[in-house]
């Protein structure tokens, strides 16, 4: 038996007199011809307008006619959307109600909807889903205004909204169930909009560029493409464990060797790892190939589809740091800065990685020196990498391309021709944050099997996250596979830095929870 409020035995107790009256208590179909935001949209054309053809009047001629005015061009519209706020009045009222785009106004009486309506609109409550015709008006104060001439009762809401400043504060909550967040929250809704449009316009900065957009397998049977703890599922037909992907590179690289040499997939990612305000163990991510490319090219696309999506669905190019919201204001109309990893180190602790080609013992000493945590399968490279994130990653709030990455950490990456200790890589940091990673590939099968066989050895050390050797992969790079650029970009990383958001738990609309 369930424990009903007060409140939720109110509202089931008047499903009964909707039924009475003939009428469905959840729903019918209703042509909705407006949204709030059209309706105002038409309303402060014509008071623009009015404004302009009558600039002889004073204030207060010009409000009592602009009144006059809005009300004798009886424009109807009609709209729908959920009961935000009810002022009843006797034989006149006004309530608010919300739809996809925002609030607008209502004002109904009695004695021009009639005596049925009004006592079918009494019958209201907040959280109510209705729909309303009837002509623009102005309120006493100059509100946008709907003068109802007919009310239909939509759908009836069984349980209250939470308070609009003291119901659906906790984060958990708010995530847990979105449906209120959205309803409660503009600025959830806000993101909710703009992230599908951020996404479109991606796709057309891309396929501008001469790119298609394909898809690969989500259930692969290879561990690959990426540096991650996998999730596992069987599948019962085939009698075998599968990996839910934690990349799509190593399918898409396929399709280059059979000439499709621009691709890109936007797409889900699963990593079986842990939680936070920048990690959700499933993701989205672009990730991108073009033949006869290198690492410039992926660099110019990756500053171009970023202020192509801030152009285009933000308007701007200065954007607060969303992972330090009091910070530095992060500027991306600059060309973006380019540094290696071993600069960085150099400059934030005077050891240079690059000049000294350093022993894994003496390396192992500088890591202590400097309280570097190491591992047991760690090599030079791994060390090197541990100090970038110690003391320079945080330090990376503008716009910066790192590069120089030791080849220990980028199994699928070209060698740097000048020092084969590093590779052809780079990653975009903004805010302190990863939000690109990008190659010039490895298209060497000899090399490639190398590494996996490297990688073989890691994961026997320990290293859950190593890649698995892939031989159909291998096999297709022994039919030669173009020179070519690649990158990966974290989509909902981009989403929150765009939007201004502070957690990937506000761009993803259901974000993954633990039980409760």
């Amino acid at each position: 038996m369930e424990n009903l409020t007060e409140q939720e035995i109110v509202r089931r107790g008047k499903l009964e007199k909707y039924t009475d009256l003939g009428i469905d208590p959840f729903g019918q179909r209703y042509d909705v011809k407006y949204h709030s935001t059209d309706i105002k949209n038409i309303a402060n054309k014509e008071i623009e307008e009015f404004k302009n053809n009558h600039k002889d009047l004073n204030d207060e001629e010009l409000k009592e006619q602009l009144h006059q005015y809005i009300e004798n061009k009886s424009i109807a519209v009609n709209v729908a959307g959920r009961i935000m706020f009810i002022r009843k009045m006797g034989k006149a009222s006004f309530f608010s109600i919300q739809d996809k785009e925002g609030k607008i106004q209502i004002y109904i009486r009695k004695d021009v909807v009639g005596d049925e309506q009004y006592d079918l609109f009494k019958l209201a409550d907040i959280g109510d889903i209705v729909g309303v015709e009837g002509i623009i008006m102005l309120t006493q104060t100059g509100e946008i205004t709907i003068r109802c001439s007919k009310y239909t009762h939509l759908v009836k809401a069984l349980r209250p909204l939470p308070e609009k400043f003291h119901g659906l504060q906790d984060l958990e909550e708010r995530y847990r169930r979105r449906y209120l967040d959205l309803i409660m929250n503009e600025d959830a809704k806000r993101v909710a909009i703009q992230r599908p449009r951020i996404i479109r316009a991606m796709q057309e900065y891309f396929d501008n560029k001469g790119f298609i957009e394909v898809e690969t397998p989500v259930l692969q049977n290879i561990q690959g493409g990426a540096s991650a703890r996998p999730f596992i599922t069987h599948h019962n037909a085939l009698d075998a464990n599968f990996y839910l992907r934690i990349a799509t590179e190593l399918h898409l690289k396929r399709l280059l060797v059979g000439g499709l040499e621009r691709v890109y997939e936007i797409g889900r990612i699963f990593r079986n790892e842990g939680m936070d305000k920048t990690h959700n163990p499933e993701f989205t991510t672009v990730e991108l190939y073009q033949a006869y490319g290198d690492l410039n090219s992926m660099m110019d696309l990756n500053e171009g589809v970023i202020r192509y999506c801030a152009k285009k669905v933000i308007g701007k190019e200065l954007f607060q740091n969303p992972f330090d919201p009091e910070g530095e204001k992060i500027d991306i109309s600059k060309p973006f800065r380019r540094v290696t990893m071993c600069e960085l180190i150099k400059e934030k602790t005077g050891v240079d990685f690059k000049a000294n080609n350093y022993t894994l013992e003496e390396a192992f000493e500088l890591a202590k020196k400097h309280h570097v945590e190491v591992e047991p399968h760690f090599t030079v490279g791994h060390v090197i990498n541990a100090f970038f994130e110690t003391f320079c990653e945080e330090t990376l709030i503008q716009p910066t391309f790192l590069m120089g990455h030791p080849i220990e950490i980028s199994p699928l990456t070209k060698k740097d021709p000048n020092d084969p200790r590093f590779v052809q890589r780079f990653e975009l940091f903004i805010g302190g944050h990863e939000f690109s990673n990008a190659y010039t590939e490895l298209n060497d099968p000899i090399d490639q099997r190398e590494r996996f066989e490297e990688q073989l050895r890691e994961k026997e050390k320990g290293n859950a996250e190593a890649n698995e050797m892939d031989t159909d992969f291998v096999e297709s790079l022994e039919y030669g596979m173009p020179p070519a650029g690649g990158i990966g970009i974290g989509v909902d990383r981009l989403i929150i830095f765009l939007t201004e958001s502070s957690s990937i738990r506000d761009v993803i609309l259901f974000p993954q929870m633990k039980t409760r």
